[in-house]
């Protein structure tokens, strides 16, 4: 088999929705909706080894704690333990009383008498009854008749009602999900609504919650939308019910297909963190909220340590959060590109100056420390990366702010390495390049400073007076000019026949306080027109000048060898 080259052979356009005046795309999102997570339901029975009952309750504390107050917890009637789990959970009294439960169940009156069953003394939860009403479940899986799937609907609404009313004490919530709904008739998935509100009598104050899925997704998520719009402009005692969304990713675009629905006028999202679920997955709650968030958007749902919570997910799903998963991902926040890393590292520089907090960097629509990501892992280095990149590694790495010029030079060093290395540098790769390259603490350099003074002469002239190793061998020196640096140059000049004339010298504080560093950098230029740089470092700032004069000193006579 190979695909088709007419696949309309076998395929056909989903039908558009007669909505002509839909409303939906000139709305805004404006507040976040009631969210339920269905992680350790849907997403637990997507995995291939599901959760025991030590991951589901370690996945049901970081639901707690980052927010979820609905939490779909297990599908009782699919075995003894998803049963134990559910009925453990409801004893243990680790149920916040703000927080509510929610079990799925087939509708199935052996079935649904199983779900009331598992939640026997809860203090309040959410029965969540479903069956199949589109066209291929009807006829294909079921064979049965638009009125006998509406009648198991109203069958299973009953039992329901009748087993609510045999637990008086438990705050009872109900739920019905037209399954399959996104390829149903729009009209029938209505009318089987109705047919389960006439049973269980909701009303504003007691509203039933109608999820209506994406079961498989099959259109754009525009259609959706206008679904969803015709669904609640259509629906009798709108306000008496709860419209919840259940969305797929089969073509990709379950988070926007969410979105879409909420501005059609949905009120609840279902899905789970990072999107797992069957097939492609589930709406990916993180991606929704955090859209949110950048906004403006209180999503009243907390990722501030979201790599811990990666890391509870990936433990109890074992599956990858993938490294490009929106928000989530390691790489999500990293710039490798030379242009890119030039725009962040630029964007922060003007995020420091502002005085508002308005978040505006490019190519980050995020703060990263939002989240509880450092800016180290912003911009990292390979061979595609610019001079940008390094500098920023450098300044986050070692504190240093190199100049524009250094920048360059130090560049071809970098990208001498990452060629011959083929692999992502680290901020040890580049601080060690950047030692070799500028003879900041090595060994090897020709030119060491071991000690000196400055005093001042009679006519106002600075005499540097010193020892210096050369090749090995300590030596005395001395030499006069008008400040420090240009008596050192002339102590070069008079004692080793060195030439170094200074194009440019700029400083800069290293930390803070008791600890503080001073960092100083020299641009030289040679009798033949060659260009030098110098670095050095130090707690004293005129000893950071002299060692950086060394430095520079160091480069010439490699470079003339």
């Amino acid at each position: 088999m190979a695909m088709l080259s007419d696949p309309s052979r076998k395929y056909r356009p989903f039908p558009q929705v007669p909505l002509p005046d839909r409303q939906w795309p000139s709305r805004m999102i404006t507040q976040p909706p009631r969210w339920l997570s269905t992680d350790l339901r849907d997403g637990n029975q997507a995995i291939v080894d599901p959760m025991d009952g030590v991951k589901k309750n370690r996945f049901f504390d970081l639901l707690v704690e980052i927010g979820v107050k609905e939490i779909e917890v297990g599908f009782p009637s699919a075995g003894q333990t998803e049963f134990d789990f559910i009925q453990g959970l409801v004893r243990s009294g680790k149920i916040p009383d703000d927080v509510i439960v929610q079990v799925l169940t087939q509708s199935r009156e052996d079935l649904i008498r199983t779900s009331f069953a598992s939640l026997e003394g809860a203090r309040a939860a959410i029965v969540h009854l479903y069956n199949a009403v589109s066209p291929a479940w009807r006829e294909i899986v079921f064979r049965m008749t638009p009125e006998e799937v509406r009648e198991v609907a109203v069958k299973g609404a009953k039992v329901m009602r009748d087993e609510a009313g045999r637990r008086p004490d438990t705050d009872w919530h109900f739920q019905y999900s037209p399954e399959t709904f996104s390829t149903a008739e729009l009209d029938f998935s209505i009318s089987v609504c109705e047919a389960v509100m006439d049973v269980l009598q909701p009303t504003p104050e007691r509203p039933i919650i109608l999820n209506l899925p994406a079961t498989v997704e099959a259109a754009t998520p525009n259609v959706y939308a206008d679904q969803i719009e015709y669904f609640c402009r259509n629906l009798p005692n709108r306000e008496s019910a709860v419209i919840s969304l259940h969305t797929h990713n089969d073509r990709g675009t379950g988070v926007a297909a969410a979105e879409l629905g909420l501005m059609a006028g949905a009120d609840r999202i279902e899905g789970c963190l990072f999107g797992n679920g069957e097939r492609t997955g589930n709406c990916c709650l993180v991606t929704v909220a955090l859209n949110m968030y950048t906004q403006g958007i209180d999503p009243g749902l907390d990722f501030s340590d979201i790599d811990r919570i990666i890391e509870t997910v990936e433990y109890c799903n074992q599956l990858p959060v993938h490294e490009r998963h929106p928000y989530g991902g390691e790489l999500v926040f990293t710039a490798f590109s030379g242009s890119h890393q030039d725009a962040i590292k630029k964007g922060f520089a003007a995020q420091e100056q502002r005085n508002d907090e308005l978040w505006r960097v490019p190519y980050l629509p995020i703060d990263p420390a939002d989240l509880g990501r450092s800016y180290e892992a912003v911009i990292r280095v390979n061979s595609q990366s610019g001079k940008g990149g390094f500098a920023w590694v450098l300044e986050q790495d070692q504190g240093l702010k190199l100049p524009k010029k250094l920048q360059a030079d130090f560049s071809r060093h970098v990208q001498r390495l990452a060629d011959e290395l083929g692999r992502e540098l680290n901020a040890a790769d580049i601080w060690q390049v950047f030692r070799e390259a500028y003879f900041v603490k090595v060994e090897k350099r020709r030119f060491r400073l071991v000690d000196f003074e400055e005093t001042r002469a009679g006519d106002g002239d600075r005499i540097f007076t010193g020892t210096i190793e050369v090749d090995g061998q300590e030596q005395s020196v001395s030499g006069r000019g008008k400040g420090l640096i240009s008596s050192v140059l002339a102590t070069l000049k008079e004692a080793f026949g060195l030439e170094l004339e200074v194009a440019d010298y700029s400083e800069h504080a290293l930390g803070t306080g008791t600890d503080a560093r001073a960092a100083a950098y020299l641009e030289c230029t040679l009798p033949d027109g060659r260009v030098v740089w110098g670095v050095g470092i130090d707690q004293d700032v005129a000893t950071a000048s002299v060692r950086a004069i060394l430095s520079a000193a160091n480069g010439a006579s490699r470079s003339a060898a």
